[in-house]
């Protein structure tokens, strides 16, 4: 079990790699930050599937949490002012909208701002 939570992303999308940076100089959470490539998500209490599929963050306890809600314990994390957008993407309706939304973004990330074409394959084909 790790001591402190882990936030797991893509470290193959330019897009998703700079976002977390950005977010990472902006919030500097209390947490370990490290692409899916270079962790075991089994040994973290996910699949490799699922960490391909959305960004998660992984409690000390085991408690895992995907996309939005990932998102969300991010900025739980971060305090200040941050923890309170992080309530209020755990509550719904925003729950949902949030929920959408990271998928809008996630399913098109080749499209946006720093994605690239590997973006759109799939994990085993990058």
């Amino acid at each position: 079990m790790q001591a402190r939570p882990v936030l797991v992303y893509d470290g193959d999308c330019r897009f998703c790699t700079t976002t977390v940076t950005f977010l990472e100089r902006l919030l500097r959470p209390d947490c370990s930050i490290t692409p899916w490539q270079f962790a075991d998500p089994a040994s973290l209490g996910s699949t490799q599937r699922r960490a391909e599929y959305e960004a998660l963050w992984i409690t000390p306890t085991g408690t895992v949490y995907g996309g939005a809600q990932a998102v969300a314990q991010l900025l739980l994390r971060a305090g200040k002012g941050w923890a309170v957008l992080g309530v209020l993407l755990s509550l719904p309706p925003l729950r949902w909208a949030a929920h959408g939304v990271y998928r809008i973004v996630a399913n098109n990330r080749d499209r946006l701002p720093g994605g690239t074409a590997a973006c759109a394959l799939p994990a085993d084909r990058r």
